[in-house]
């Protein structure tokens, strides 16, 4: 089965693959993408790794406890797809075009 394969080179592959990953890490996380929710009303920011680093809420919004909890909520879902999907526009990149994750 791997008896064509230089088994050196395999080593070699990996360890790039694990530099790039590396390097994809570093740059998440200088990666900030910001989700807005309500026109505007509030805005989520992210960095590449996931992790919510601003909130920012207009004031109009203050005396509405349950339609900024509700905005909140989705714009933070939002902003949190746009990092998964940053991920894996990322790692498709380092792969060269292979899908590891099985959808089209």
């Amino acid at each position: 089965m791997f008896g064509n394969m230089d088994m050196s080179k395999m080593g070699e592959m990996l360890q790039d693959l694990q530099g790039k990953a590396e390097e994809m890490n570093q740059q998440a996380k200088a990666t900030e993408l910001t989700a807005k929710g309500g026109g505007g009303l509030v805005r989520v920011t992210a960095n590449g790794a996931g992790e919510v680093i601003d909130i920012t809420v207009d004031d109009t919004l203050l005396d509405d406890k349950e339609s900024l909890q509700i905005l909140l909520m989705g714009t933070i879902n939002d902003a949190l797809k746009m990092v998964a999907d940053n991920k894996k526009s990322q790692a498709m990149g380092i792969l060269g075009g292979l899908n590891p994750f099985g959808d089209a």
